[in-house]
């Protein structure tokens, strides 16, 4: 009965290796898909033909007529439209994303999320088969941490687009960094199935380790749309000293949604998960009450958990109070994913500890 079972569990381990290598060649498909929505977008009009039919409309409105005292009528100028932003901000409208506007850069965009959802589904798969090969939860090293967060990353972006979010612009970065994800782990990371350290074995596994998974994720897709808001922010300042950018560099900045728009995200995804975050670190503390007798030891992992729940809290912080918004607020928040990324490779890696489970 002991070799059956033994035997089951490998080969679930087997199929969970199998299913793995499967959504990452999903992943692939996927990535050629987006990289084929944002070329036709690029050869889009539909922008230059908007605001030409705009300019024209505008330009054949009929003047304003107005009855004067005497039974005559004056004619006055068209009124004009002023829109505001908040101070310190453009009044620079969202882009028309990755297809550009065009039908055929949109089929592509939608398969491409078609292909996504399938990868995601293979790679759940994968994650559900591990953990039924060691019977326990599937996050015991450093591989299958991996593997669950580019699951639970691209899970969340799913989402976001269930919810009808505009965060198509979105997919060709997640997809590129889900595939060099996968490819460390498989590549450097893997570690067979096997049953955890004595000090593992708690209900607390599942909910601290969950939670510090899906944190790190959704703390990646804020940290996107930093990198992105950097980027769209450069190109409006470029713009508004009366440069000309590049072909390229406009066609690819013009569909993004504004600075603001995006500068907004990042902080509504931070802002939202951060509680979780803190949530997860008071769970670790009361796991390690239980496991090894003490709730805090300044274990390298405990500090930099710490660090970045302080980098975080400063950003959050200075965007509440002292009114930070933009590049700076935009580097701050790098910055604590910095140290969330530095936490998971940095400390498991190349620092010693009760929390030394990277399993490589």
């Amino acid at each position: 009965m002991t070799l059956l079972a033994a035997a089951t569990n490998e080969s679930l381990a087997d199929l969970s290796n199998k299913l793995v290598y499967a959504s990452m060649a999903v992943y692939t498909l996927a990535f050629f898909a987006h990289i084929t929505e944002w070329v036709f977008g690029s050869r889009s009009k539909v922008g230059r033909t908007a605001a030409a039919l705009t300019s024209a409309a505008a330009d054949a409105a009929p003047a304003v007529q107005v009855r004067t005292k005497g039974g005559g009528t004056a004619v006055l100028d068209r009124p004009q439209v002023v829109t505001r932003s908040a101070a310190g901000t453009r009044d620079v409208p969202d882009g028309p994303g990755a297809a550009g506007g065009t039908e055929k850069g949109d089929l592509y965009g939608r398969i491409a999320v078609s292909l996504t959802v399938l990868g995601f589904l293979i790679e759940a798969a994968g994650v559900v088969s591990r953990a039924m090969s060691v019977q326990r939860a599937p996050w015991g090293n450093m591989y299958e941490f991996s593997v669950t967060f580019s699951t639970v990353a691209v899970g969340a972006y799913l989402l976001l687009l269930a919810l009808k979010k505009n965060v198509r612009w979105l997919g060709l970065i997640l997809v590129t960094t889900v595939l060099l994800d996968l490819g460390i782990a498989t590549t450097w990371l893997y570690t067979a199935s096997d049953q955890l350290v004595p000090a593992l074995h708690s209900y607390w596994l599942w909910i601290h380790v969950s939670t510090a998974i899906f944190c790190g994720a959704v703390f990646y897709i804020g940290a996107a749309g930093a990198v992105l808001y950097l980027f769209r922010d450069s190109y409006e300042a470029h713009l508004e000293a009366g440069r000309t950018p590049g072909r390229f560099r406009s066609s690819v900045m013009e569909r993004l949604p504004s600075a603001a728009s995006l500068d907004k995200f990042s902080y509504r995804i931070n802002a939202a998960v951060f509680p979780l975050w803190t949530f997860t670190i008071v769970a670790g503390a009361i796991w390690a009450g239980d496991a090894w007798g003490r709730y805090w030891g300044w274990d390298p992992k405990e500090v930099w958990s710490f660090v970045t729940w302080v980098a975080y809290a400063c950003y959050l912080h200075a965007r509440a109070t002292a009114g930070w918004k933009g590049r700076k607020a935009a580097y701050l928040a790098l910055f604590a994913f910095a140290c969330w990324i530095w936490n998971y490779y940095g400390v498991n890696i190349l620092l010693s500890g009760k929390h030394s489970y990277a399993g490589v």
